[in-house]
């Protein structure tokens, strides 16, 4: 009997990346912008509304969904089956996004611009990462370097592995991955 091989798929795991109660709809839609650039699958926000402004200009909304939540106990409830929830804040013990292994499954959890994450949010957090800076930065930002961060390792990772195979591939521009 002949086994048939499955085709393998273009990328492993999904990733989704958004705020808890963000405060500025300005905010919301730069890191929606972002991630559209960098494949995410998914955005979403927790106790607020996003408004469509000038801002977004990709018109993300158009290949990206955005979620919305009431409140963190209803995000938990449709958080993905076996997701690793990571929140992104500067805090005690959070690793440092240089040495930060991605899981495959991430939905990543940015505070409010102005109150970040609550003690008793990130205790919920499965990993807490944070972008070492010398100040704080816009959430958006924030958001936007840990999206790259997720897809420049993967894309060395694949490199890596390809070379030590004895394959060569292209330029990151020239084969734009999904996260």
């Amino acid at each position: 009997m002949t086994q048939i091989r499955q085709p393998r798929l273009p990328h492993r795991g999904y990733v989704g990346i958004g705020i808890y109660q963000p405060k500025k709809s300005l905010n919301l839609g730069g890191l929606w912008r972002a991630a559209l650039a960098f494949g995410a699958d998914f955005v979403f926000a927790i106790g607020e509304r996003y408004e469509p402004q000038a801002y977004d200009t990709a018109k993300s909304w158009r290949h990206l969904p955005l979620f919305h939540y009431t409140d963190f106990e209803d995000f938990l409830a449709h958080l993905p089956h076996e997701a690793t929830l990571v929140g992104v804040e500067i805090a005690e013990g959070a690793q440092p996004l240089p040495a930060y292994v991605h899981p495959e499954r991430a939905v990543y959890l940015l505070g409010a611009e102005d109150l970040g994450l609550s003690p008793e949010i990130l205790a919920r957090c499965h990993e807490i990462v944070q972008v070492p800076t010398q100040i704080c930065l816009n959430v958006a930002v924030t958001g936007a370097l840990v999206l790259y961060d997720r897809q420049a390792k993967r894309w060395r990772a694949e490199r890596a592995a390809a070379l030590a195979n004895g394959h060569a591939t292209a330029s990151p521009a020239a084969e734009p991955a999904r996260l």
